[in-house]
């Protein structure tokens, strides 16, 4: 049962929205706030979750265990059906094995058959079919870094592309259900610069240690990157829920790490939105944006 609280937004009811994530947790780490909010508007909220994450690392000591890492396939699906159920949210598996960190100078060749490795037609395939079957208005992916370089991440944001193009040309996959065109297509901006330094001057004026001191040391400016971001969604009464779904991945989430060690009123006083890039649409909207729905009606 969702965890998620009901607003009563009858006004959202007909409106569906796809997320497509490499690797369970993804979908918490990354725009988990404003899906909370979405779904307790009433809005559908579909995760396509391209790979099952088994090469993830434990990054959570309580859990860098024997028995775990054994098991680390299983536990990582029930980590999802526990943050699926705490946002609210439908999610479906693409099938797709996890590609791994590549680690070393230079970096060692991808894993056979890890989903880094794919054909893009071919990835593409399963999630063509889904977003015709689901037939969102929305859809949002990663932007052409992955968000940050990890090759699922770099091949979640090709065929999540390819598909939102192909998803309404009938003459594209004609053997993956009847063609539907989602309406707009955003990239997510969750990890920001500007972010991190509004968060790290508001722990110093608060006489908190920053978690970010070290990363902006080395993180140079870039504007024009900064200036990508097109929609800002308010949605900071759900970061409570979106923390929740964040710990339900417990071999990824140190509830003792750096994300939990900056209060959460101080996040929602400095940075109360996730952050989108409008990249396609399909309706008239105008920028900036603060919703992903923004010239779209619901279904009569």
């Amino acid at each position: 049962m969702s965890q998620v609280p009901r607003t009563g937004h009858a006004s959202r009811a007909g409106l569906r929205l796809m997320h497509v994530h490499a690797h369970p947790d993804d979908e918490s780490s990354k725009g988990a706030a404003s899906t909370a909010m979405y779904v307790a508007q009433g809005v559908d909220v579909h995760v396509a979750t391209c790979t099952g994450g088994e090469r993830g690392s434990i990054l959570n000591p309580k859990m860098d265990r024997p028995d775990i890492l054994e098991n680390i396939t299983e536990i990582r699906r029930q980590e999802m059906e526990r943050a699926r159920d705490i946002l609210g949210i439908r999610q479906d598996w693409l099938g797709f094995v996890d590609s791994g960190w590549p680690e070393g100078d230079p970096k060692p060749p991808l894993p056979e058959g890890c989903f880094g490795l794919v054909d893009v037609e071919v990835g593409a395939e399963p999630l063509v079919r889904l977003i015709r079957e689901f037939k969102p208005h929305v859809l949002t992916t990663y932007d052409e870094n992955g968000g940050y370089p990890h090759p699922d991440h770099i091949m979640c944001h090709k065929i999540s592309v390819e598909a939102f193009h192909a998803a309404g040309d009938p003459e594209r996959y004609p053997e993956a259900g009847e063609p539907w065109q989602p309406l707009k297509l955003y990239y997510s901006h969750g990890h920001s610069r500007p972010k991190a330094v509004a968060l790290h001057e508001a722990m110093l004026a608060h006489g908190l240690e920053s978690p970010w001191a070290e990363r902006l040391e080395t993180w140079p400016e870039n504007p024009e990157w900064d200036a990508r971001v097109t929609t800002k969604v308010h949605c900071s009464d759900y970061f409570g829920v979106r923390d929740q779904a964040l710990l339900a991945h417990a071999t990824q989430i140190d509830p003792d790490g750096w994300f939990f060690s900056i209060p959460r009123e101080i996040q929602v006083e400095t940075w109360p939105t996730e952050d989108f890039e409008l990249v396609v649409s399909h309706v008239d909207t105008e920028l900036p944006e603060d919703d992903l729905f923004a010239g779209i009606t619901p279904d009569a």
